[in-house]
């Protein structure tokens, strides 16, 4: 079957005629050029014989694809050698690939796909092209011939592309694309160069995501990171933006704010995403921010320093032990970090070889009448000038290098040595998560018992509630394994995870030691006196003892005293003092 006839079975394609022989010449005026008309809109018609595989092209094929070879053209086969990698899609696949029947009109197509130039150094930059038309069928429905035409479209792609890329919002929070964020941030650091005025950037990171992904699946995960951003934007000004920079995290820009105004709305972020649960289709779920915090321009100048300062700043609030909002600092530059990083790693190990890891105790009292009840071992390594070191310092390198195992284990030892030489004392140490989920843990632990029997009754072992929520499974079972010894075990930091009651109740703690960011400011915070009481009512609820961190002075004692907290821990009570004893010196 000859295309011709195929395409005069369809007139009713819309589509420009064949190309047909040359008419003979006329001494009539001629109208505009065909040729110049396709030309001006960049198009050029086809047949194509799909039987034999020839193509046919209008005659103004080599202005348009001038960059293909007359070989390149002839054939079907041919011409798809020049479709680029790029190209997800084809004539050939959008034609073969058809549901529709010809019922004798032809059946029309409509594809968009790229073909590589070439020239004389060889493949160039892909030219994208829109091919519109019709495919014929024979008696059985098999494409046998195809009539249309195509078009240049590079300069449309590009920018649909780039509309793309640049999209403003992120479709699965409403929250702006990273990529407006830089756009915004770029436009402020230009106004602050007229005005002198200073802006926030905050990176907020949603806290351990990979948990709430596999505890609840993805789609309850994902409608807890919408309600995120939605309930963050209900706490913002209509002159600040938020975006999706990542995965689990957030760019937060407010305008016109300084350090002060930063530190204050960084809290209020903190705790209103951990004020209430999210609703899922799944459960109510609980969820905690880290925020990072850089001010423009003074820790930076364009959006791309501004975002890799408050990653740093970021890094140093989701940190073991850190306060869940830092501000980045010049002087806690990565490298900076880097550099003392290794000297404090270094410093850690020259430590522990040299006996210079040693702890100071914090009186725990009772609120009830002010006796001690029990005192906290708290980790210090003595310098070589004769400075001390303490956890905030330490913990975080040594967790990096490798080294926190080696530090829980010598705090252990210390402990029991002096529980050993007073039997008197009671202790609380703290214990990383590397440590508590280490499977060679509780048979230490039952060795190092057998040898100080009368010891495991009088200590308290304390593990911090983000660690607790690494792995429940494993914490379940590392908390039975020491509460079989005689051992207490105690919540660190309660609150700052918003442990769920399920867990709670499931983990049995003995104790839960309210997190000091909450007690600090008791006295001044009505939301933190609200938010420790609603703590308290949780521990009644199941019968645990609390205990109140970082009491330091009397108003916040007398409030904590009159709700019936059972302990308090702070400088109000007892400064953290070093003690020397002989068998500790033994032990290290």
């Amino acid at each position: 079957m000859q295309l011709r006839h195929l395409a005069q079975r369809a007139p009713s394609a819309g589509l420009p005629e064949p190309t047909r022989s040359a008419a003979p010449p006329s001494d009539k005026p001629s109208g505009p050029d065909p040729k110049s008309i396709l030309n001006s809109i960049g198009e050029v018609i086809y047949d194509w014989d799909i039987g034999s595989d020839r193509l046919t092209w209008g005659p103004n094929v080599a202005d348009v694809l001038g960059f293909a070879s007359a070989g390149d053209l002839a054939t079907g086969r041919s011409y798809a050698s020049l479709l680029s990698a790029t190209s997800k899609d084809s004539r050939q696949e959008a034609i073969a690939q058809s549901q529709s029947v010809d019922q004798g009109s032809g059946v029309p197509y409509h594809v968009c796909y790229a073909l590589e130039a070439t020239n004389s150094r060889g493949r160039g930059a892909p030219v994208w092209i829109e091919d519109t038309g019709r495919w014929f069928g024979d008696a059985s429905g098999k494409p046998v011939g195809a009539h249309g035409l195509i078009r240049v479209i590079t300069a449309q792609h590009e920018a649909a592309e780039k509309l793309q890329e640049r999209s403003r919002v992120d479709p699965a929070t409403g929250a702006l694309s990273r990529a407006s964020l830089t756009d915004h941030i770029e436009q402020l650091l230009e106004r602050s160069k007229q005005r002198n005025e200073t802006f926030v950037v905050l990176l907020a990171a949603i806290e351990n995501l990979f948990a709430l992904n596999r505890t609840y699946g993805y789609d309850a995960a994902d409608q807890v990171i919408a309600a995120i951003v939605a309930r963050l934007q209900a706490e913002m000004r209509g002159s600040d933006v938020i975006a999706r920079y990542s995965g689990n995290k957030f760019g937060l820009v407010l305008a016109g704010c300084d350090g002060e105004q930063m530190k204050v709305a960084a809290r209020r972020f903190i705790e209103t995403i951990a004020a209430a649960p999210f609703q899922t289709d799944v459960a109510p779920i609980h969820a905690a921010l880290r925020i990072g915090g850089v001010i423009a321009p003074r820790h930076g100048r364009s959006a791309q320093v501004l975002f890799c300062h408050a990653e740093e700043a970021l890094d140093l609030a989701r940190q073991s032990g850190a306060r869940r909002f830092a501000e980045f600092e010049h002087s806690l530059s990565a490298a900076d970090a880097r550099l003392r990083a290794l000297r404090t790693a270094d410093d850690i190990l020259a430590g522990l070889n040299q006996g210079r890891v040693t702890l100071a105790f914090q009186p725990i009292v009772r609120l009830a009448c002010g006796s001690t009840a029990f005192e906290e071992a708290l980790l210090r390594l003595i310098m070589p000038d004769g400075t001390i070191a303490g956890p905030s310092a330490l913990l975080p390198v040594a967790e990096k290098a490798g080294l926190i195992g080696l530090l829980d284990a010598r705090v252990f030892d210390l402990a029991l040595a002096r529980l050993k030489e007073d039997r008197g004392v009671r202790l609380s140490i703290n214990v990383s998560a590397a440590t508590l989920h280490d499977p060679d843990w509780p048979e230490r632990l039952r060795n190092a018992v057998r040898l100080a029997p009368a010891a495991a009754e009088r200590l308290v072992i304390e593990i911090t509630e983000s660690s607790a929520l690494v792995d429940i499974e494993a914490t379940c079972a590392a908390i039975a394994a020491m509460k079989s010894l005689g051992i207490r075990v105690a919540m660190d930091d309660f609150g700052a995870g918003h442990t769920s009651f399920k867990n709670l109740r499931r983990l049995g703690f003995d104790l839960v030691k309210i997190d000091g960011a909450f007690i600090q400011n008791l006295a001044r915070s009505p939301d933190d006196r609200f938010f420790v009481r609603t703590l308290l009512d949780l521990a009644r609820h199941l019968d645990i003892a609390t205990v109140a961190e970082w009491v330091e002075e009397a108003e916040t004692a007398h409030l904590l005293a009159g709700w019936g907290v059972d302990y308090a821990q702070g400088n109000f009570f007892g400064e953290a003092q070093l003690v020397s004893t002989a068998a500790a010196s033994a032990a290290a």
